[in-house]
């Protein structure tokens, strides 16, 4: 597939134009202009790319690109060393960071609700990107870190009473711990993102709704996979999901 093409369809499909974010979305290091073998991941880091070449690919596609707002743009270090690795290998880099976490299949929130089994009822937060519903089957605060650890591999910080029950849940992947007092005038009984900050723990005891801090990294691996997926039925692209370890 054309090198171009392939961003023209990513961009219309994730509708990149509609976000106001922190990064350039899209193809944001230009590799070789025919696309067959794409590997996805998380981040593009240099365990990726490397990941990425010694497969043979043409492209990277992750939810974690490059050059993010106020970074100093001076390409030295490491970030001269995960260029520079790109364009020897003259691979291409596309990358989608809020239009993936907001997707309502292929994103990062709609693939979490799916791998646990929760119901969308709808959005709140910046962009309409958090999600609200409530669990299949009626559950407590304790199962329902349970759940997420089965799910995500991953044992969640829980925040709360184990026992609390829970009707109705808002989550949002990564970084979104920022929502939760958004969350909590909404009326939900347990809030899931992948951060947790100081203040969150005293917003969670003082309001009584529970808390999941259930990793940045593993609340955000669905989005990627599933695109790759995406792109693979419908285009016959050779397409690999590699997880990079992160504990975070």
């Amino acid at each position: 597939m054309n090198r171009d093409e392939l961003a023209r369809y990513l961009d219309e499909t994730l509708a990149t134009a509609r976000f106001r974010d922190y990064c350039p979305n899209g193809l944001q290091v230009e590799g070789r202009p025919e696309v067959r073998r794409i590997v996805a991941g998380v981040t593009a880091s240099q365990a990726l790319i490397d990941a990425a070449v010694a497969r043979g690919a043409d492209a990277l596609l992750v939810h974690h690109g490059w050059f993010w707002k106020g970074e100093d743009g001076r390409i030295t270090g490491l970030r001269r060393a995960r260029i520079g690795a790109l364009l020897a290998h003259d691979l291409n880099l596309y990358a989608y960071h809020l239009p993936l976490d907001a997707h309502p299949e292929l994103g990062n929130n709609a693939q979490l609700a799916a791998r646990l089994g929760w119901i969308a009822e709808g959005r709140f937060g910046e962009q309409d990107i958090a999600w609200l519903g409530r669990p299949a089957a009626p559950t407590t605060a304790g199962d329902l870190a349970a759940a997420i650890a089965a799910g995500l591999g991953r044992q969640p910080l829980l925040v709360g009473e184990s026992s609390r029950p829970v009707a109705r849940i808002g989550w949002c992947s990564g970084g979104a711990q920022g929502w939760f007092e958004q969350a909590i005038a909404l009326g939900v009984d347990a809030y899931v993102s992948g951060e947790i900050s100081e203040q969150t723990v005293h917003l969670a005891r003082e309001s009584g709704v529970a808390y999941l801090a259930a990793g940045h990294h593993a609340t955000e691996r669905g989005g990627a996979a599933a695109l790759a997926a995406h792109l693979a039925e419908r285009f016959g692209l050779d397409c690999e999901f590699v997880d990079i370890d992160n504990p975070v």
